[in-house]
């Protein structure tokens, strides 16, 4: 993946990852970037300092989880920027919670977490496909490879994020269709301010700023890597669960008798 010169579409790019994502691809070179997110005026304010800076930027507020928001942001991307050659599917929510947590929390999280990496990709596909290239990058998260302990929906549709991610990359990469998942474990962002969510995270490693994520992305995008882990510690995690998974629950289930209860 060239970024020097690509147009390039960030959802949930008012702060955190989405914001560090944007203001890298700005830095790489790329001719255009559409940031979107539920705050209009945050990322409005972001592409209007990338702008200024030389990257033609247009911002706009988007809600991911209704597929008529998503193609509507693509096709302000088309109109003003050119055809999407990498649309990062970046925005995300949890719920903070167990089995207990809302039907509409648990809808909320399969619509944004899941759903919107759906409607991206009808939205984006039917061109790159003519172009006979493209690349999108879906923000999962170390949770969809493991689990985050006191949050069921957050685990579930973070699970299902890296299996439609799969998806995509057996279904259209024989037609020059590229497709990574994002897969950081705890990083410095509005999600992780709580203390107990901070306090579950940093029990498994290390809180990355959301600069360090931007730098495994790039790499990771140029290397047309499908896991992207920003932690790499994660692999052997990973490793560790399909080798021998009664293990590695028994040591979850024991982990997670230290650690506060979120949401309580």
């Amino acid at each position: 993946m060239e970024l020097k010169g690509a147009v390039v579409v960030v959802t949930g790019a008012a702060g955190g990852i989405g914001a560090a994502l944007a203001r890298r691809f700005a830095a790489e070179g790329a001719r255009g970037l559409l940031l979107a997110d539920l705050d209009g005026s945050r990322v409005e304010d972001l592409a209007l300092e990338l702008d200024r800076a030389g990257c033609h930027t247009v911002g706009v507020a988007s809600d991911v989880g209704r597929e008529s928001d998503v193609r509507a942001l693509v096709d302000t991307a088309e109109k003003h920027l050119g055809p999407v050659d990498l649309f990062c599917s970046n925005a995300g929510i949890g719920s903070g919670a167990g089995i207990e947590a809302s039907n509409e929390r648990w809808q909320a999280n399969w619509d944004i977490n899941v759903m919107a990496h759906v409607y991206a990709a009808r939205a984006v596909l039917p061109g790159m496909l003519r172009r006979g290239r493209g690349y999108l990058l879906n923000t999962a998260s170390a949770a969809g490879l493991l689990q985050m302990p006191g949050d069921a929906a957050y685990t579930a549709t973070k699970h299902a994020a890296v299996a439609f991610a799969e998806w995509l990359s057996v279904a259209y990469g024989e037609q020059g269709i590229r497709v990574s998942a994002l897969c950081p474990q705890g990083v410095r962002t509005a999600m992780t301010a709580n203390e107990d969510v901070r306090a579950v995270l940093t029990a498994f490693g290390r809180l990355l700023e959301p600069e360090d994520v931007a730098d495994s992305v790039v790499r990771g995008l140029a290397a047309e890597q499908f896991l992207i882990l920003p932690h790499e510690e994660v692999a052997a995690y990973e490793q560790g669960r399909v080798a021998d998974r009664e293990a590695w629950l028994a040591g979850m289930r024991k982990a997670v008798t230290q650690l506060p209860k979120l949401g309580a």
